[in-house]
């Protein structure tokens, strides 16, 4: 709860999934194609049952392809994961649109979205 947003949220090394019920706190590695693995950052959240993402920022098709899974995205978290957290809590936070999202990480052809974020995604 500790770890900083990261900078690139397609190249966090983990991302954190809190389940807002009962507390659980589970770290995950990313193992997507943005670390030299496979699959994609929607796919591996939403195998671990998140329903809402919150992170700094991210692009277009990767708020689509959240969106396709069913787990909304919050954009403009900062400081820690408890900060996000507190941030999201409070009403803070943006629901990611393309309006919202990341310009200079428009589609590049590559199938999904790049973006800015802290790799942190959480649960009710």
């Amino acid at each position: 709860m500790d770890e900083a947003v990261g900078e690139h949220f397609g190249r966090v090394p983990t991302y954190t999934i809190v389940d807002n019920e009962t507390g659980k706190v589970q770290v995950i590695q990313n193992n997507t194609t943005h670390m030299g693995g496979s699959g994609y950052a929607p796919d591996l959240i939403s195998g671990h049952g998140a329903n809402i993402m919150l992170c700094g920022g991210l692009g277009r098709k990767a708020i689509q392809m959240f969106e396709e899974k069913g787990i909304m995205v919050y954009v403009g978290a900062t400081g820690t994961v408890a900060d996000a957290i507190g941030l999201w809590k409070a009403g803070k936070l943006q629901p990611a649109t393309n309006e919202t999202a990341c310009q200079q990480h428009a589609f590049r052809g590559e199938g999904h979205g790049d973006g800015h974020g802290e790799g942190h995604h959480h649960h009710d």
